[in-house]
């Protein structure tokens, strides 16, 4: 079984070899059940997912829009828990290697206790920890206070020790300054996640015209693929986001289309169809870009 980084790292490099970005989906684990989370996992893998991006619920979900909100409501009243998700995350890990990035609020963490949670992510098979309110400058100090070992992705950790622990996937914002961004890409590891837009999580109807302008300034900090995410929700906007970014993020739209198909036996297989000209789009849109001859 490969390490927690090496999957990502992996990817993104096969991702450059074959010039084209990674596809990343968004669902809240537990939504509607875990059974049926573990088969979502497995079907957006077959539909051309590269990551999967695996929300805790949290019954207050602050960056999340209406859409993520009720599926962490429906997850929660179907008794989910951060230990069931680490279950989920398990249970998928015996069946794939798709590296698997855990989306969550501090709260969830802390009420576990962050060393015996970040040791049993560990233990699961999660790849990386994206923690949406907790300000690099503080993941340390929390840490060393939990007797955890700080993780390589925290600030001033000296690279040649042992990585213990899911590696840090850090936000940017369109508003995050330039100071702050050197601050930021000295602390992450395996990607960036770009915030398209301020605001919360949903899907929109265009793309920030200022995307490439930003994806520029942030590459000149850090050498980490860049994700984009919030509000992608249709294959030429995940196609016009794929050209520039490292990696697509697609959560709303898939988390949609599960709460209206809910609990049946065709919804692993309905999330799949909807991705693949998602994943398709993402793919092939580079290779379109640069052939003169290629049909729109």
């Amino acid at each position: 079984m490969l390490a927690m980084s090496e999957r990502i790292e992996r990817l993104f490099a096969r991702c450059r070899d074959e010039n084209r970005a990674a596809f990343i989906p968004y669902i809240c684990a537990g939504d509607p059940n875990f059974v049926r989370t573990v088969a979502i996992a497995l079907a957006l893998e077959e539909g051309g997912a590269d990551v999967l991006e695996l929300g805790i619920p949290f019954s207050d979900p602050l960056a999340d829009g209406i859409v993520n909100q009720l599926a962490a409501e429906r997850a929660l009243e179907a008794g989910a828990t951060v230990h069931g998700v680490l279950g989920c995350v398990d249970e998928i890990r015996r069946r794939s290697q798709i590296p698997i990035v855990l989306y969550t609020y501090l709260n969830p963490i802390l009420r576990y206790g962050m060393a015996e949670f970040e040791h049993e992510a560990v233990a699961a098979g999660v790849d990386g920890l994206l923690i949406l309110d907790l300000p690099p400058e503080e993941d340390r100090s929390i840490q060393e206070l939990d007797g955890l070992k700080p993780s390589s992705s925290t600030i001033g950790k000296d690279e040649s020790e042992v990585e213990e622990n899911p590696i840090r996937i850090r936000l940017i914002a369109p508003t995050t300054p330039p100071e702050r961004i050197a601050l930021i890409g000295q602390s992450a590891r395996g990607f960036i996640y770009y915030v398209l837009r301020e605001g919360v999580t949903g899907a929109r109807d265009s793309v920030a015209q200022s995307l490439e302008e930003r994806l520029t300034l942030i590459r000149q900090y850090t050498d980490l693929p860049i994700a984009v995410g919030f509000g992608i929700s249709n294959p030429a906007q995940a196609a016009t986001v794929a050209k520039i970014a490292d990696a697509v993020v697609i959560g709303s739209a898939i988390v949609d289309l599960i709460g209206k198909i809910g609990d049946a036996d065709d919804l692993a297989d309905g999330v799949g169809k909807f991705v693949a000209p998602l994943a398709s789009a993402i793919s092939s849109c580079r290779a379109k870009s640069r052939d003169p001859d290629a049909k729109a």
